[in-house]
């Protein structure tokens, strides 16, 4: 079933649109493997979205209010899954125990912090929202 694009934006018992939760994603991919492993000061892109609670940092972007289309949103993701998948390609058994260091300003800024729990942070991240967005559409298919 395809859903009509208005309704990928639709909260379902006040928590994010399914756009909302890709956007998500796109924000963690791009935080812990882009920022903390690949070591890009600024790895955003205009339409990622941190979570609700996060304080706000400058040149983070964070357009709660933003409405892109799905395709908008998919051609980030697509990037952002490159980049995941090239890091797992390319990773040794002695870089995966390594751990890595920002202090720049942004976040996260952390020291010392291991490369795997930045992986399984973002591991993580997809099978939660994944239990989520599918949840929901579910809902939002039903009639009524």
């Amino acid at each position: 079933m395809t859903l009509p694009a208005g309704v990928l934006h639709l909260n379902v018992d006040d928590e994010w649109s399914f756009i909302e939760t890709l956007r998500h994603l796109n924000f963690a991919s791009a935080a812990w493997v882009g920022r903390m492993v690949l070591g890009n000061s600024s790895p955003w892109h205009p339409l990622d979205l941190p979570w609700d609670e996060a304080p706000g940092w400058d040149g983070i972007p964070w357009d709660r209010d933003a409405r892109p289309s799905l395709e908008e949103v998919l051609t980030v993701r697509r990037e952002r899954q490159r980049m995941v998948r090239h890091l797992l390609e390319s990773l040794t058994d002695d870089q995966l125990a390594i751990k890595v260091t920002r202090s720049e300003p942004g976040w996260p800024a952390m020291e010392n912090f291991p490369l795997k729990e930045c992986l399984r942070i973002v591991f993580n991240e997809e099978w939660q929202h994944r239990l989520y967005a599918e949840r929901d559409l579910d809902r939002l298919q039903k009639p009524g």
